[in-house]
C-alpha cells in the first residue's frame, strides 16, 4: 500500500494570485512589448494562425497598458502587505551569496546540503534581483507613458535614458526569468514549484530541507 504524504500549507493563496498575477502581467508585457518594436511583422508572427492581431500597434499597445496596471496592482499590493505585517523572510541575508553555491554545488555534486529556512538563499537573491528589475521597469515606463500626457514636459535626456534603461530592464527581466526556471531542473527544487500551484509542500520535505524554519517544522511535526 502506497504511504500517503502529509502535507503542509507553504504558499498562502493570497501568496499565490500575487506570484501568478506578477508572472501573467510580466509575460503580457515582454510579448507586447515585443510586438511594438514592432517583431511580430519582421518575422512574420502576424501571418501565424489566430496571431493576426500581434501585428497591430494600438492592440499590443493597449496590452502593454493594461500588463503594466496588472503589474503596479500586483507589486504596489506585495510591498505593502509584507512591510506593513513586516515580513521579511523572502529578503537576502547576509552570506546568501556563499550559501547559495554551496547548495547549487551540492545538487550537482552530491553532499550535504546546508539547512535552510523558508527560502533557500538562491530564492531570496532571485526574489531581490527580479524585484529590483521590475522596480526598474516600472519606474521608467511611467516615465515614458508621462511623456504622451499633456501638460508634462520631460527633457529630452531624461526620456532618451529611460526608453534604454526600459529596454536593458527588458532583457535582464527575460534572463530572470530563464535562470528561475532553470533552478527547477534540479530534482531537489521540484516540490517548491508545484507548492506555487498547490500551496503545499510534503511535511517530511520541510523537516529535511528547511529545518531553520521554525513555524514550518512546528506544522510537520503535527502532521507527523
Amino acid at each position: 500500500m502506497k504511504k500517503i504524504k502529509k502535507m503542509i500549507l507553504r504558499q498562502s493563496l493570497q501568496n499565490r494570485i500575487v506570484h501568478w498575477g506578477v508572472a501573467v502581467s510580466t509575460f503580457a508585457l515582454i510579448i507586447s512589448g515585443m510586438f511594438q518594436m514592432p517583431v511580430s511583422k519582421r518575422y512574420m508572427i502576424n501571418e501565424l494562425p489566430l496571431m493576426a492581431w500581434s501585428g497591430d500597434y494600438h492592440i499590443s499597445l493597449i496590452m502593454h497598458y493594461v500588463g503594466a496596471f496588472s503589474l503596479i496592482f500586483f507589486v504596489s499590493f506585495h510591498l505593502f502587505f509584507h512591510i506593513a505585517r513586516a515580513e521579511f523572510d523572502i529578503f537576502p541575508k547576509k552570506g546568501d551569496g556563499v550559501k547559495s553555491l554551496k547548495i547549487i554545488k551540492t545538487m550537482l555534486f552530491g553532499g550535504v546540503e546546508p539547512k535552510s529556512e523558508k527560502y533557500l538563499p538562491e530564492q531570496r537573491l532571485a526574489y531581490f534581483f527580479i524585484g529590483l528589475v521590475l522596480l526598474l521597469l516600472i519606474s521608467t515606463g511611467l516615465i515614458k507613458t508621462a511623456k504622451n500626457l499633456a501638460g508634462w514636459n520631460l527633457s529630452e535626456g531624461l526620456y532618451f535614458w529611460s526608453a534604454q534603461l526600459h529596454n536593458l530592464g527588458m532583457i535582464l527581466i527575460i534572463l530572470g526569468i530563464i535562470g528561475h526556471l532553470a533552478a527547477f531542473i534540479f530534482k531537489a527544487n521540484r516540490p517548491l514549484l508545484r507548492a506555487m500551484f498547490s500551496g503545499k509542500v510534503d511535511a517530511n520535505y520541510i523537516k529535511e530541507r528547511h529545518s531553520l524554519w521554525e513555524e514550518g517544522v512546528k506544522m510537520a511535526d503535527k502532521e507527523s
